[in-house]
């Protein structure tokens, strides 16, 4: 049969096509373990008192919870109450503060809306980036999800510089944005390069080691951001 041997060869060609996805996924996980291992600022210890701020996982996401004032640092003048859906939910005291690659953000609030394509095309780098904002109440201890982690306030000075040199503003100092999720959020423009080496919790990582906090070398995946949080 003449056929034969060209489907075998395709076939074979599959199975190591396969076999080297599976390869390169297995080797992108362990070395993202491997990172997250590895510690930054290992002498560090959180402050009996100082500016309190949140660490919050959802399971594909993790983001930084932060105070709308605290000790000269004010979000007012940048995250305004009438990019929001319902502008009364501007009036918490709390915002929650993410990056990421804007299809992957917006399109994947859970688990459940997880497409392959989009993950392909993040992990092939995207410069389309937002910052996710919503507003909120201070969350509470013990919330799940949710870690609690105290900063002195140069440490929280320095974090803020950090996020707030994520947003991508205008000629105004403000970021372009759009409705979030619900009432109570919204999607800001961004700076930076989104890929499978730099994740949204990979940013949360390097905010956090900008601040001085101790943290994984290396935090693609939640739980290499989560794991170092009391």
């Amino acid at each position: 049969m003449p056929t034969a041997i060209p489907l075998r060869r395709a076939a074979r060609a599959v199975r190591i096509l396969l076999a080297t996805v599976v390869v390169v996924l297995l080797g992108y996980g362990l070395a993202g373990l491997i990172g997250g291992a590895i510690p930054v600022h290992r002498a560090w210890q959180a402050p009996e008192d100082g500016v309190r701020i949140y660490v919050e996982d959802n399971g594909i996401h993790t983001g930084i919870v932060v105070p709308v004032s605290a000790v000269g640092v004010d979000w007012r003048d940048l995250v305004r109450p009438e990019h929001l859906r319902d502008p009364r939910y501007a009036g918490h005291s709390h915002l929650s503060i993410g990056w990421g690659d804007r299809a992957f953000y917006v399109g994947t609030p859970t688990w459940g809306d997880l497409k392959p394509s989009t993950v392909l095309r993040a992990a092939f780098g995207s410069e389309d980036t937002v910052l996710h904002v919503g507003h909120l109440p201070e969350p509470r201890a013990g919330e799940p999800g949710v870690r609690a982690l105290v900063l002195r306030p140069a440490e929280y000075r320095r974090l803020a510089d950090f996020i707030r040199s994520s947003f991508s503003t205008g000629p105004d100092g403000l970021a372009g944005s759009v409705p979030g999720y619900g009432r109570a959020d919204a999607f800001y423009t961004a700076h930076g390069h989104y890929s499978a080496l730099r994740t949204c919790n990979s940013w949360t990582g390097e905010a956090l080691r900008h601040a001085g906090v101790r943290m994984g070398a290396w935090t693609p995946f939640p739980v290499t951001v989560m794991r170092w949080l009391p």
